[in-house]
């Protein structure tokens, strides 16, 4: 096997497209409570370290979904033989050291929240996700919200209402969890996963994932209602609002069919682009303001 084959299968382990949704949301985060005042060699290690622990938590979900992955997802690093189970092991445990240590470089409390974040994507990966798929939906939701937590950690080694405000974002992606399991589900039911559209039906899991989209959308103006947040960060997050509820109303009252969901679930992720603009209008907002 060649040395280019062998990085094409490590890259693909490493899902280099969520770091962006990961580190890039945390850095984007401390750069819009801060407004933009992060030290440059702050900004960098919370980028890494948020992101090699996310990389960490995809390979030792490959790791352990191995036999289910040969079935439904035979191109992934290990059923394709890209990859040896030591390999992608080695790879993780790598990753999770490599990003604490950068997180203890911070700040203890970044450190503290990236080592649970750690402790749970492996309890994720190792036991809920065959156990509860709504569950597993749940925890995913909730690790991705300590971005914004980890986004103020890694400034003021504390977490207050500012990044707390920010949170209830996740709620959009426990909604986008469900809703890619009904997609997902002639998958699924081959290994037996037990996810929740196989449990209580796709009608029922459209109707859960919308309440957690209007959830998102009705709680993602908090940051400038509680006064955190500047009128900058508002009209883009207000459009977003508007679609994550449309596409919830939609969803509830369309046929739950593979193409109504898949429509409404890539109108949501697309939409989540207005969510990025405006935590980077609001760390412009001091320049902006300026300009005005």
């Amino acid at each position: 096997m060649s040395n280019k084959t062998r990085l094409k299968g490590l890259i693909a382990l490493l899902r280099l497209p969520y770091w962006m949704m990961t580190g890039g949301l945390a850095l984007l985060t401390s750069l819009a409570i801060t407004k933009g005042a992060v030290a440059p060699q702050t900004a960098l290690l919370a980028f890494i370290s948020m992101s090699f622990i996310t990389s960490a938590g995809f390979s030792i979900n490959d790791y352990f979904d191995r036999e289910s992955d040969s079935i439904i997802k035979p191109q992934r690093p290990l059923p394709s033989g890209v990859m040896t189970l030591k390999q992608v092991l080695a790879v993780s445990m790598i990753l999770f050291t490599v990003g604490l240590v950068f997180a203890a470089l911070i700040n203890t409390l970044s450190f503290v929240i990236l080592i649970i974040d750690s402790i749970l994507l492996i309890i994720y990966s190792a036991l809920i996700k065959k156990k509860s798929g709504f569950a597993a939906n749940i925890l995913v939701g909730l690790l991705t919200g300590t971005a914004f937590l980890y986004g103020e950690a890694i400034v003021f080694n504390t977490i207050t209402l500012v990044s707390t405000s920010l949170y209830p974002i996740a709620f959009g992606t426990i909604g986008g969890n469900v809703v890619r399991d009904i997609l997902s589900r002639e998958g699924d039911a081959k290994v037996g996963y037990p996810t929740l559209p196989l449990k209580v039906g796709d009608k029922a899991a459209v109707k859960i994932s919308a309440f957690f989209f209007t959830l998102c959308g009705a709680l993602a103006p908090l940051p400038y209602l509680i006064g955190n947040f500047t009128i900058f960060y508002l009209p883009l997050i207000l459009i977003w609002s508007v679609l994550l509820i449309y596409s919830s109303i939609r969803l509830v009252t369309s046929e739950p069919t593979v193409a109504n969901v898949r429509k409404y679930e890539r109108l949501v992720t697309m939409s989540m682009m207005l969510l990025i603009f405006s935590l980077i209008l609001e760390a412009l907002s001091t320049i902006i303001g300026g300009l005005l």
